[in-house]
């Protein structure tokens, strides 16, 4: 299958978001390591989450919350990659939501809640406009 300049930005948007999941984990290491991680925390690595630093509770959480955020953001660019959208909502919609991503986990790691969820809320919206969008190019094909 050959991806063309229509289908490109949901490509993009899906290499992109998984970089952001694959990204949170530098944060996170970094945490770990302030907190004396040691090998034998692999045995149970959740089990040192007492152990991180305040900054490192929120880069743990900010991990997981990527990992809720691809699951729901993939299947829409996928959606949207097989039935052909190509509208500008749906075009800004994909770049848009990894760069939201990416803001959310340093307003995260900072502890901005009002950044934080704005962020949050606009990843949010753009996944949901990306199924809006493939949805109509379904029904309409």
């Amino acid at each position: 299958m050959v991806i063309s300049s229509v289908s490109a930005p949901f490509a993009w948007s899906l290499l992109l978001s998984s970089a952001v999941v694959v990204f949170s984990t530098v944060p996170l290491g970094a945490a770990r390591s302030q907190a004396d991680f040691q090998m034998a925390d692999l045995a149970a690595p959740r089990a040192m989450f007492e152990r991180l630093p305040a900054w490192g509770k929120r880069a743990a959480w900010a991990h997981q919350n990527c990992f809720e955020a691809f699951t729901l953001h993939a299947p829409a660019v996928l959606l949207c990659l097989l039935v052909g959208v190509g509208g500008p909502l749906a075009v800004v919609a994909a770049w848009l939501h990894p760069a939201l991503r990416m803001a959310y986990i340093g307003a995260y790691l900072g502890n901005v809640p009002p950044l934080r969820g704005l962020c949050w809320a606009g990843g949010l919206t753009c996944s949901g406009l990306l199924y809006v969008e493939g949805l109509k190019a379904v029904l309409a094909g």
